[in-house]
């Protein structure tokens, strides 16, 4: 079984969804993983994101699902209960990770600068999401990371677009980009199909030049 690093470097790119009507993951996961994607972020910024694990772990029992802006035990617990395969955390609480490997879940928590790469490196963590990545410093924060701490591998997210995420993923250390633009919020909500198919083909092609 391939690890959930293993499946991020061969992904390359992981959408990050926004959802409020959990009944369109259905189309959505059909859409990603049919054009070359299987894997989702789905962030808890709404009520909706349990239901829309769940049901994306029923449609689609191989892809590669996480949980995003995960705060607290309770949600930690609840995205594990739905199916997800890890989750991810903005910023890095100390609570937040000591829960999760109670719970039994992977966690890649957010850092932006060498004290919280410190931190997550104390309690045993080594892959970690660079967010957010552009406001940041960008992937010149990256790479003055990657230095001192060549352990680590990244996944930056936060205003990664076509035109810059070539430059992410030339560095080594990092394993995948969180983008949120081939399944930007009003085309779900419009069940704009076609669109986010097109733009998942376009990222997936250009990632794998």
């Amino acid at each position: 079984m391939p690890t959930i690093n293993d499946q991020l470097k061969a992904l390359k790119v992981i959408p990050v969804i926004a959802i409020d009507n959990a009944e369109n993951i259905i189309p959505l996961g059909k859409v990603l993983a049919e054009n070359g994607l299987p894997a989702a972020e789905i962030t808890f910024r709404s009520d909706a994101a349990v239901e829309a694990i769940r049901l994306l772990r029923q449609a689609q029992p191989d892809m590669l699902i996480g949980a995003g802006t995960i705060l607290n035990r309770k949600q930690a617990l609840a995205a594990k209960e739905a199916g997800a395969t890890f989750v991810v955390s903005p910023g890095f609480n100390p609570n937040t990770v000591k829960a999760c490997q109670e719970i039994g879940i992977d966690i890649i928590p957010g850092v932006n600068n060498p004290s919280t790469v410190e931190a997550a490196l104390q309690m045993g963590l080594t892959t970690l999401k660079f967010f957010p990545a552009e406001a940041s410093g960008g992937i010149n924060m990256v790479k003055s990371l990657v230095g001192p701490y060549g352990d680590i591998r990244l996944m930056p997210t936060g205003g990664i677009t076509p035109s810059n995420i070539d430059n992410y993923l030339a560095v080594p250390q990092v394993l995948a980009c969180g983008g949120t633009w081939m399944v930007d919020k009003k085309l779900v909500e419009n069940g704009e199909w076609d669109e986010i198919a097109r733009l998942t083909r376009e990222i997936v092609e250009q990632v794998n030049r």
